[in-house]
């Protein structure tokens, strides 16, 4: 037998009591809402693709980037060249997929390069404040005023002119041996990343100003934790979100500025594939070969465009209006 509850005058049938609805984190929600947004998605797939093709070129290109036959010079796209060959006889989808490496190490290497000088100047500044960030703001803003295009290649003609020296030693021979290991790109991430930074830096420093009187940031200050450890621990994981939107806006930036690097002459060392150096020999032969100036620059374009939508929509899926 079980015993029965007593009842009350006037009391009512216990309510059932409703589950938790489960909580999810800021980052699988926005993954969540990031999956909505076609766009978005389409660009993330292609991106995808991209990386993979530069990851595994080796495999997929079905000739070497440097290959020449001199009796196959401007060929049309055929089954044994898909996309046709250049002005050398070389194979145009072979140069693309390598090509395709270039753009993605350069996107890439840049950014984490950027986001090393640009977090560490924007959070010491924001956070320490007073004179030093007068005196690193005041520099930002220097670097602000010479157009970044010029500055780029200030730095790129002066490395092109120090590694250039015959018999270098000490630092500059290190420098010679890694421009050579990069197939001339050495030069692109230092001069892209030396210029580059300015914008992180102020992100950074807005978010760090936003957040460094926060309670869990005076909690941590009164129970010792050192200065550094609170930026690194504390509020550099708080924003996240912004810096990786601006380093997904960054990345097409830079395959652009080494495209038009390459274009100009500055870029990659010749026989290394660049979009930008394909799209120069196309540029010449255009009106006789257009194939040469087509898949180039439609690779070129695709890339961009997918990296923009991809951070349109990141950047609506990790803002936390976007949930109203």
């Amino acid at each position: 037998m079980t015993a029965e509850t007593p009842s009350r005058p006037g009391a009512t049938a216990p309510e059932a009591v409703l589950p938790a609805r489960g909580s999810t984190s800021l980052w699988a929600d926005a993954w969540r809402r990031l999956l909505r947004n076609r766009a978005a998605v389409v660009g993330m797939a292609f991106i995808g693709f991209m990386l993979l093709v530069a990851i595994f070129a080796d495999f997929i290109a079905p000739y070497h980037y440097w290959q020449q036959d001199i009796t196959n010079q401007f060929q049309p796209p055929s089954w044994e060249h898909p996309f046709g060959t250049d002005h050398l006889g070389r194979d145009v989808l072979s140069r693309l997929v390598y090509g395709a490496r270039v753009s993605m190490a350069v996107g890439f290497i840049v950014q984490a390069i950027i986001i090393l000088i640009g977090m560490s100047v924007g959070a010491i500044a924001g956070y320490f404040g007073g004179k030093i960030d007068q005196l690193l703001m005041r520099f930002v803003d220097v670097m602000y005023s010479f157009p970044d295009l010029l500055l780029i290649i200030i730095v790129m003609t002066t490395l092109r002119a120090v590694t250039g020296r015959e018999n270098p030693s000490g630092l500059l021979w290190l420098m010679v041996r890694a421009d050579d290991l990069f197939g001339g790109l050495l030069g692109v991430f230092i001069a892209l990343g030396l210029t580059s930074w300015l914008t992180v830096a102020r992100l950074v420093r807005g978010q760090i100003l936003s957040l460094k009187e926060r309670e869990f940031v005076e909690a941590a200050r009164a129970i010792g934790v050192g200065h550094f450890r609170i930026i690194r621990v504390h509020l550099v994981p708080n924003i996240l979100a912004p810096i990786i939107v601006a380093v997904t806006f960054g990345i097409p930036n830079a395959i652009l500025v080494e495209a038009a690097l390459s274009f100009i002459g500055l870029g990659v060392k010749p026989p290394m594939p660049s979009w930008g150096l394909m799209i120069l020999d196309g540029y010449r032969a255009m009106r006789a070969y257009p194939h040469l100036l087509l898949f180039p620059a439609a690779a070129l374009s695709l890339t961009v465009l997918s990296y923009n939508f991809f951070g349109d929509g990141l950047r609506d899926a990790l803002d936390p209006w976007m949930k109203q």
